[in-house]
């Protein structure tokens, strides 16, 4: 019985097989047998019938084994300088198998290109070949690419790395592979630099361990975490692996250059997951190391590294004094190939971290303006990672000043880019803030949307800002009525902070438990000492911005137990305070409030 597997492939070529062996005449719109029907040899499988096919041509089979070594697709330059023909016969036996519908011909030679029909029939061709054979002619092909094609090699490193590594010469097929994998990384195709990378690494791992294939090696574990934070996000196990791999290499080769990369990345996978104290270890030896160099290259990302652990502890102003130190030593041209290094641009990172600390330290303007020079400087950068990066953070930092509009044009832009990029990390960031942004009428589906982000995020390891995505998820779920949902929220929100110590939103998560206890009819007593957390948490940290909100809702507390003085007292000292940002939500409403109990306290 006949066996096609439904490959249509394959009644093509049993068909051909028939109308070639001369049984049938062509009658108007019909064929006709012209004899008696002898027993035929069927091939059983698809892999047969090519094979019998390609053995039929036998003067062009050495043409068509060296293109199935060449690709899925060659061009006529390549294959004539590869094998060993005339040029007239070289174009002949490429024409019989174009009417052999074996290849697909685009162009004329010498600019023709050649495509397989389809890939069986070049893996038919290709595995006829005894294993020398192809290993010769895979090292002739890197050979001539490597001599002839000097524009190729630079731009397809891969293709030489390939042929090279198919030919069994790891040595030469190496540092291809590094090549490939860098220049995967600069084009931002960190996926296929994943690639790239960990099939040099494999091949190394086949060389005898010495100084220089340990060196070798070093170089491809750092370019292979750059590549590996962007797919896999921060915080992914590989990133860790990758780094600690790097780590241990630096001291296996004695002192090493990359030893600051490799520190970098170990760090960023702590950041990320909300490991602080272990990030701020990696973070003083970045010190030392920058500081023993010295190198201000070094210093400005050690800054940058520091002054984002301690804003995260709460530490806003020391955090804020870091990152303005690593902006003094940022040079946007000096420091642009960076990125490749590191992941981001490191001033885009200072200045986007920045404005978030001058949001909570209570000036909402200036913050605002570095928020607007941060976007515009990473859009002028093009490095999508980068600008993936801006737009997800800026869009949080509209979330501040409760400005809807904005926020979700820049999450809806990063959600599309980091789609399109694979940025799974920020994919997912910008997801759990466009939950977070639905309409009023929307806020169940905004609710189910953000624990949707919220759980992509935690798939990649991170644990980083989730305090404050869960706290506005527990005022969404107070805005239907599920104050219990929302509690349970801010008690997953808290076991984080114990946990890794992220203390940033500490003072709104108390407010906003407080105001939940509340619409479920706690003891006032017991809202109240939650106002004071929030308020005591703030005034520490210097956070004037979420004291302001927490003494808005404790005011609101105090008017109602017909304290409107004691009240009034506690916002305007808040309110007070501030000499910018009064067209926010925070500020007109803790304005209008402080209207309202002057005018009670008047009656």
């Amino acid at each position: 019985m006949l066996k096609t597997d439904g490959v249509p492939l394959f009644v093509e070529e049993l068909t051909k097989m028939v109308l070639e062996s001369g049984l049938l005449s062509e009658r108007e719109e019909r064929y006709e047998l012209t004899g008696p029907l002898p027993p035929l040899a069927i091939p059983t499988t698809l892999h047969d019938s090519l094979m019998a096919r390609v053995d039929k041509l036998a003067t062009v089979k050495e043409v068509l084994q060296v293109g199935a070594t060449l690709g899925q697709e060659f061009t006529y330059n390549v294959l004539r300088a590869v094998a060993a023909l005339d040029e007239d016969t070289l174009q002949s036996e490429l024409s019989r198998l174009v009417e052999a519908e074996l290849l697909y011909q685009s162009g004329f030679p010498p600019q023709a290109r050649y495509i397989f029909k389809h890939a069986l029939i070049r893996d038919a061709a290709y595995q006829q070949m005894l294993r020398s054979k192809r290993q010769q002619v895979h090292q002739t092909i890197a050979q001539v690419l490597e001599r002839e094609f000097v524009e190729t090699t630079a731009t397809q490193p891969e293709l030489v790395a390939y042929h090279y590594t198919e030919a069994g010469l790891r040595e030469h097929a190496i540092p291809y592979w590094q090549r490939a994998g860098r220049r995967a990384i600069e084009r931002s195709a960190n996926i296929e630099a994943v690639g790239h990378l960990t099939q040099g690494i494999a091949l190394l791992k086949q060389l005898a361990e010495t100084p220089a294939r340990l060196q070798h090696e070093l170089e491809f574990q750092t370019a292979l975490g750059t590549a590996l934070m962007a797919t896999r996000g921060y915080a992914a196990p590989e990133v860790e692996q990758t780094y600690s791999r790097a780590r241990e290499l630096c001291q296996q080769v004695g002192e090493a250059p990359q030893l600051f990369s490799a520190l970098w990345g170990i760090w960023y996978f702590y950041i990320v997951r909300a490991e602080l104290q272990q990030a701020l270890e990696v973070a003083r030896q970045l010190f030392t190391l920058a500081h023993s160099a010295p190198d201000s290259t070094l210093l400005m990302i050690a800054h940058r590294a520091l002054g984002a652990i301690l804003i995260q502890q709460g530490a806003l102003a020391q955090g804020l004094e870091h990152l303005r130190q690593g902006l003094a030593l940022y040079h946007p041209q000096q420091h642009r190939s960076l990125v490749f290094v590191y992941g981001q641009d490191i001033g885009v990172v200072c200045k986007q971290w920045s404005a978030w600390a001058l949001w909570l330290l209570g000036y909402p303007d200036q913050a605002l303006q570095m928020t607007r020079d941060t976007l515009q400087m990473a859009q002028e950068f093009s490095h999508p990672l980068t600008l993936a990066y801006a737009m997800t953070f800026s869009a949080t930092f509209h979330q501040f000043r409760r400005e809807t509009a904005p926020a979700k044009a820049l999450a809806e832009s990063a959600l599309r880019l980091t789609t399109e990029q694979g940025f799974g990390l920020w994919m997912a960031a910008a997801k759990i803030v466009l939950g977070e942004l639905v309409e009023p009428g929307d806020i169940a589906v905004g609710i189910a949307r953000t624990r949707e982000g919220i759980a992509a995020w935690r798939a990649t390891g991170g644990e980083m800002s989730l305090p404050f995505h869960l706290t506005q998820l527990a005022e969404a779920y107070g805005k239907v009525g599920q104050a219990d949902a929302g509690l349970a929220a801010l008690a997953e929100a808290l076991s984080i902070v114990e946990r890794g110590g992220e203390h940033t939103w500490d003072a709104d998560l108390y407010r906003v438990k407080g105001e939940l206890m509340l619409m479920q009819g706690a003891a006032a007593s017991a809202v109240e000492a939650c106002f004071h957390e929030a308020l005591e948490i703030a005034r520490r940290q210097g956070a004037k911005s979420y004291e302001l909100r927490a003494a808005t809702s404790l005011s609101r507390l105090l008017q109602t137990q017909g304290k409107p003085a004691e009240a009034r007292t506690l916002l305007s000292e808040v309110y007070g305070w501030f000499t910018e940002g009064f067209d926010t939500t925070d500020l007109q409403e803790a304005k209008a409030r402080l209207e309202a109990l002057s005018r009670e306290g008047r009656r």
